[in-house]
C-alpha cells in the first residue's frame, strides 16, 4: 500500500551540469530548455510528505524553482560532491520548521557529510548552521511519512550507490551494474529512471544503449534517462530515436503516479 506520488525532476545533468563552463558545443549553446540541465536530483511528494534524493550544488535554486516550501527528509545515493554539495541550504527549512533535517545516508556518505559540513556537528555550533539528523541507510525498507522507501544496491564502478523504489516508481542514478537480486526489487515498477551518461562507453555509468537494454530486460513500461552529459547530444535529436516507452528526462518534468490502497 502506498500513496499517490508526484515526482519532479529537479535536475537531470551530470556533475558539470549543462551548459558546462567554457564549452562551445551545440548542446551547451542550445536554446532548447530541455538542454539546460542542473545536477541530478528529484523531489518525491505525497499529499503530506516531501523528500528529495540528493542535495546537489544547485540545491538552493532547485528548491526555489520548484517552489518547495516543505521538506521532510533527504535521501542520499552516495557521497560524490555533485550529490551532496548543496546540503548547507537545508537550513532554510530548519528555520521555518524548527526541526533538524533527517538525512538518510550509508556510512561512507555520512562520514563525507560529517567531514565536509563539520561546522554543523560540533558541540558548540555557530548560530544559523544547518541542523542535521543523520539516519543510517542500508538494505532494509523504511518509511518517510507516508512514503515507503525500498533501497536498491547498485555499483558505480567499484563504489556502492543506493537507488530507491517508492511504490511503483524506481530511481537509479550513477550506476553501471545492478546485481540480479537487486533487479528483482525493480521488477513490477511502472516507471523507472536510469542514469545514461552518453552514447560512448564509460567506466562507471550506463551508456544510452546499456540503459535501454536494461529497461527492456526489466520490462518496465515507462523508462526515463537522467544524469545526462553534453556528450549525449541534443535532446531534440536523441529523444525521437528512442524505443517506445523510453525518453530522456528533462529538468522540471513532473510525473503523477496513482497510489494503491
Amino acid at each position: 500500500m502506498f500513496p499517490a506520488l508526484t515526482i519532479q525532476f529537479l535536475g537531470t545533468g551530470t556533475s558539470t551540469g549543462i551548459p558546462m563552463i567554457g564549452c562551445d558545443c551545440a548542446v551547451c549553446q542550445s536554446l532548447d530548455p530541455a538542454d539546460k540541465r542542473l545536477r541530478t536530483s528529484i523531489l518525491v511528494s505525497s499529499a503530506t510528505t516531501h523528500l528529495v534524493v540528493d542535495t546537489t550544488p544547485d540545491f538552493r535554486y532547485q528548491m526555489l524553482r520548484s517552489k518547495t516550501r516543505q521538506l521532510d527528509a533527504v535521501l542520499y545515493t552516495h557521497s560524490h560532491k555533485d550529490h551532496t554539495a548543496g546540503l548547507d541550504d537545508v537550513r532554510a527549512f530548519n528555520f521555518f520548521s524548527g526541526n533538524a533535517m533527517p538525512l538518510f545516508a550509508d556510512d561512507d556518505t555520512a562520514a563525507a557529510i560529517r567531514r565536509d559540513f563539520y561546522y554543523a556537528f560540533g558541540e558548540k555550533t555557530y548560530p544559523g548552521v544547518p541542523k542535521l539528523a543523520i539516519q543510517s541507510l542500508g538494505a532494509a525498507a523504511f518509511q518517510v511519512g507516508d512514503i515507503p522507501v525500498q533501497p536498491i544496491a547498485v555499483l558505480h564502478h567499484r563504489l556502492p550507490v543506493w537507488g530507491f523504489r517508492f511504490g511503483d516508481f524506481t530511481y537509479i542514478t550513477d550506476a553501471n551494474y545492478i546485481a540480479p537480486a537487486e533487479k528483482e526489487k525493480i521488477k513490477g515498477s511502472k516507471v523507472l529512471v536510469l542514469n545514461a551518461l552518453r552514447q560512448e562507453a564509460h567506466l562507471s555509468h550506463f551508456t544510452l544503449a546499456e540503459a535501454v537494454a536494461l529497461g527492456q530486460e526489466l520490462e518496465v513500461p515507462q523508462v526515463y534517462f537522467t544524469h545526462v552529459s553534453h556528450q549525449m547530444g541534443l535532446h531534440a535529436a536523441i529523444n525521437p530515436g528512442l524505443p517506445q516507452g523510453f525518453s530522456l528526462a528533462h529538468d522540471q518534468l513532473v510525473l503523477h503516479l496513482p497510489g494503491q490502497h
